[in-house]
Parts: structure tokens; C-alpha cells; sequence
């Protein structure tokens, strides 16, 4: 039963290549094929989970091995990476709840996206991101799980800037993109220190591992992790990314922000358990950030007059309470908690849009006491505490600075010193000096300075220029005839044939495939 494990994560990229494949093609497109594009996502959703029940319950009878391995992926040295999956445990059951709440909403967003313009783009990113999701929660190994990680940050990016002709939801992508981004490099990193410290990146080699690291590696490798577990759930001081996520379709929140991909860095976390257990410092830390959050979703929530922006506060609060129990070594409730908040936060993010005609007529909750009699504290939670801003004024505005001083130095310095010369290329070029010949240019003036530059590269390339002005002058151009002209033309229409013809697409990506089938 283990070998099903391969067609959960397969089964919704095969529906999304199809899809894909449909909008490039020209096969699915417009309000005319949206049946057939449902159907294809949908029925991938249904078999996915099918598989996914299945292999639990194969779990839970005790007919699993634990782990199903495809073949070796890459081999370097002393690291081997091989397509290896996890059959058993916290993984498959998480795996099964993801693919029922994959498929609801997937079923959901059929009618609700019904004759928006990217409707097809829609399910062909959301039929991405469950591959994704599935191959994060089940891979074996670091890398594995590292990129069903990065498909799912980059589906959520495109999903966030899905209506990409408005300038808010363009820039609310992009920096949630960009925030992510600090995740994933302490992501690498921590695959870095633990090959370099176990000889190995599988999670079962690793965790199996932690009790022979020192305090100090086992802290560097956790450490690590956790900022990666921050950034993707929103914790402190990241959590500002999640508001600006809800610019995307509602559906879309639900799956990536309600109950499935925000809760990867909690997951993480549990997946580590014996390396954060290994580490006071790295425990201590946990408990902070998510006791810290909880507070600060907690108050900010209070103030949120809009659905989702409520959703997104009581979201993170309650991410920054699984890091506490995580961080106090809670972990079963941790994991119960997780599987608890994933189903209560897609059912509330689905029914979002009829909420208001579901309260009709319910009278609205004023500010508690305790807030409204402490202004200063009631406007810090208006602004959100004005994270959005510190971010700015720490990080934003002075890279944007020092970017501007250093185009600054290129342009005043660099460029002065290196110049930049005039088109001397025309003159190196044999064939415009022989359509010189042809036009009756007087190529024998020598007094014809035909490149002419500043700096140091436009000196050599004067002196390159007359270089080969003199040779083509004297050995190439009088030395042939007008016939050298003809067979010279005929020979630039067969280039120009075939760099039109190397440069179509197929083409293009048949050599992109052989040049990587060589290097492997």
C-alpha cells in the first residue's frame, strides 16, 4: 500500500499540466470550456483523496512500512538525494485532512469563479499548489519537502495578484512574495547545516540523529527552521504578509490562508520535534514568537472592522498559540489543534462573502471596556501597531537608499572610468563594410574615424575597430569581388531562417531538456 503515496502528489500536477497544457494550446479557453476545466480539477481532487483515505487506512491497520522510495534523484560527492516518501504517522493523517479540504474547496470554487476572465488560471494554479502542498506534507526528505514548499509560496503569489491589472493586488503579491523569500533562505540554510553536521538531509536520519548533535548545532539547525516556520505562518514580526495575501479570491484564501498552507510552518515544527526538543534556546524562542503573536492578533483583532482582515488577526492568533504549545513541548495538542483550526477556518473563510446576510439584522459588538477606555492603545490597534511602517523605515527605505547610491557610483564613477563607447560595432562588422563597397563609401579615406569613444573600453575598442578596419580594408574587401556580396546575403537570410527557426518554443524547450539531461 506504501507505492500510493506516489499518486497523491502526482495526480494534481497531471491536472494541472492538462489544464495548462489546454490554455496554451488554445483547447480550454473562454466560458465555453469552463465544464471540461472543472471537471479536470475536481476529479483529480476526488481520486487524490480517495488515495489519500486509502493509504491511512492502510496506516492505521498497521499494513504500511513507513517510507516508499522511487529512485536516486541526485548523487554529489557524499550527499545522495533520492524521491523518497513518508507512509506513516502525523504526515499521512495531515495528508488525508488537506485532500478532503482540497476537494471542498476546489468544488466550492467552481461556482463562485464562474465567468471570471481567468477562470481557467485559476484551477491550473490551484491544481499546482494541492501537488505541492501534498509533496511538502509527505516528501521524505529536505528537498522534497523544500520544494513543495516553493511551488506552494509561488502559487500563493500568483493567486494574490490574480486580478493582476489592479495595482494593489500586484503590490500586495509582491511583498508577500519577497517576504517569503526570508523564509526560504533559512530554509537552505538549515538543509546546509544539517548535511554538513549528520551526513544527511532525510527528516527520518535527522530526527533520528539530533540526540548525538551538541546544544550548539542542534540550536544553529533549529534556529534555522524555525525563522522559516515564522515566515510562513505569519508569526512576528512577519505577520503583516498574511493581510495583504487576502487581496486574492476568496477561495484562494481559504485553501492557502484558512486551512492548508499557513499551517506549513507549524508542521515543520512537528516534523523537527527531536531536534527543537534538543535545543532550550530554540524552544524558548518558539514560545515567545507565538505567545507574542497570539497577544498581538489578539488586540488587533479587536479593532478590524472588515471580514477577512478579522479572519486574518484570529489566523495568526491562533498559529501563535500552536508555536506555544509546540514551544512547551504540548505537541500532540499541537497536532490536534492544527487539524482542528484547519476545518474551522476553511468552512469560515468559504462562507465569508454570505456572512453579511447571514448576521442581517444582528446588532454589532461594541469595543470592550478596556480598550475603549485606553485610546492611545485603541489607535496603536487601529494601525496595527504600525508594523507595516517600522518594516518600511527598517528594511525597505534603507535598501532603497543604498540601491540609489549605488547607481549613483555606477553612473558618476564606473561608467566615467570604463566609458562607453559609440557603435564601433558597425565598423568591426565585415558586411556593412562591404555594403559600404557596394554604396560607394570611400573605405580608402584615412581620414575616416569611424569609432570614436571615452574611457578606457572605448579606447580599446577604437583601437580594436582599426585594427580590423585596416585588415578588411586591405585584405578582405579589395581582395574580393561583388560576388563575395551575393554569396555574402544569401549566407545572412540562411542565419536569420535558422535563428527564427531555434528560437520557436518547442524548440527552445527541447534544448533547455537535453542540456539538462546532459549535466545530470
Amino acid at each position: 500500500m506504501d507505492a500510493l503515496v506516489i499518486l497523491i502528489p502526482f495526480l494534481p500536477l497531471l491536472a494541472a499540466i492538462v489544464i495548462g497544457g489546454g490554455q496554451l494550446f488554445g483547447w480550454l479557453r473562454g466560458e465555453a470550456s469552463e465544464q471540461a476545466t472543472a471537471d479536470i480539477a475536481v476529479w483529480s481532487a476526488v481520486f487524490t483523496a480517495i488515495q489519500a483515505l486509502t493509504l491511512l487506512g492502510a496506516d492505521l491497520l498497521g499494513k504500511n512500512q513507513g517510507s516508499f522510495s522511487i529512485g536516486q534523484w541526485l548523487s554529489s560527492d557524499q550527499l545522495t538525494v533520492r524521491v523518497n516518501f513518508i507512509t506513516t504517522g502525523f504526515n499521512v493523517q495531515l495528508a488525508a485532512l488537506f485532500s478532503l479540504l482540497l476537494l471542498v474547496s476546489i468544488r466550492f470554487s467552481v461556482n463562485y469563479m464562474h465567468r471570471e476572465a481567468g477562470f481557467h488560471r485559476f484551477f491550473f494554479i490551484l491544481s499546482l499548489f494541492s501537488s505541492g502542498m501534498f509533496l511538502l506534507v509527505l516528501s521524505g526528505n529536505a528537498m522534497g519537502t523544500f520544494a513543495g514548499w516553493e511551488i506552494a509560496g509561488l502559487c500563493s503569489y500568483l493567486l494574490i495578484g490574480y486580478a493582476y491589472h489592479r495595482p494593489v493586488a500586484t503590490s500586495n503579491a509582491v511583498r508577500a512574495f519577497v517576504t517569503n523569500r526570508i523564509g526560504d533562505a533559512a530554509f537552505i540554510l538549515g538543509i546546509a547545516l544539517s548535511y554538513a553536521w549528520t551526513e544527511n538531509i532525510n527528516w527520518l536520519h535527522i530526527d533520528n540523529f539530533a540526540s548525538q548533535l551538541t546544544v550548539v548545532e542542534s540550536t544553529g539547525i533549529a534556529l534555522c527552521f524555525a525563522l522559516a516556520a515564522f515566515v510562513k505562518s505569519a508569526q512576528l514580526p512577519f505577520t503583516p504578509w498574511l493581510a495583504r495575501a487576502m487581496e486574492g479570491p476568496t477561495p484562494s484564501s481559504a485553501v492557502f490562508y484558512g486551512a492548508v498552507m499557513i499551517h506549513s510552518g507549524v508542521f515543520l515544527l512537528i516534523q523537527l520535534r527531536p531536534i527543537f526538543e534538543h535545543s532550550f534556546l530554540a524552544m524558548l524562542l518558539i514560545s515567545f514568537i507565538g505567545l507574542a503573536t497570539a497577544c498581538y492578533s489578539f488586540i488587533v483583532g479587536l479593532t478590524q472592522t472588515d471580514v477577512k482582515s478579522s479572519f486574518v488577526y484570529a489566523i495568526s492568533g491562533q498559529l501563535g498559540l500552536m508555536f506555544l504549545e509546540c514551544g512547551l513541548e504540548f505537541w500532540q495538542l499541537a497536532k490536534w489543534h492544527l487539524c482542528a483550526h484547519a476545518v474551522v477556518r476553511a468552512y469560515q473563510l468559504l462562507t465569508a462573502p454570505s456572512l453579511m446576510h447571514n448576521v442581517h439584522n444582528n446588532p454589532t459588538t461594541p469595543v470592550g471596556v478596556s480598550l475603549a477606555s485606553r485610546p492611545w492603545l485603541f489607535v496603536a490597534s487601529l494601525h496595527r501597531f504600525w508594523l507595516d511602517q517600522i518594516t518600511d523605515w527598517s528594511l525597505i527605505k534603507p535598501i532603497q537608499r543604498l540601491a540609489h547610491d549605488l547607481s549613483y557610483f555606477d553612473d558618476r564613477v564606473i561608467d566615467r572610468f570604463m566609458g562607453t563607447p559609440d557603435p564601433a560595432i558597425n565598423a568591426i562588422s565585415s558586411f556593412v563594410q562591404l555594403e559600404e563597397q557596394v554604396l560607394g563609401a570611400q573605405l580608402d579615406n584615412e581620414q575616416d574615424n569611424f569609432a570614436h569613444g571615452t574611457g578606457l573600453a572605448g579606447k580599446l575598442t577604437q583601437w580594436t575597430a582599426a585594427v580590423m578596419h585596416w585588415f578588411e580594408d586591405k585584405m578582405v574587401l579589395r581582395g574580393v569581388g561583388k560576388g563575395a556580396v551575393s554569396y555574402g546575403r544569401e549566407l545572412g537570410h540562411l542565419a536569420n531562417t535558422f535563428e527564427q527557426l531555434v528560437i520557436r518554443p518547442r524548440y527552445l524547450v527541447l534544448f533547455v531538456l537535453i542540456t539538462l539531461l546532459v549535466a545530470f
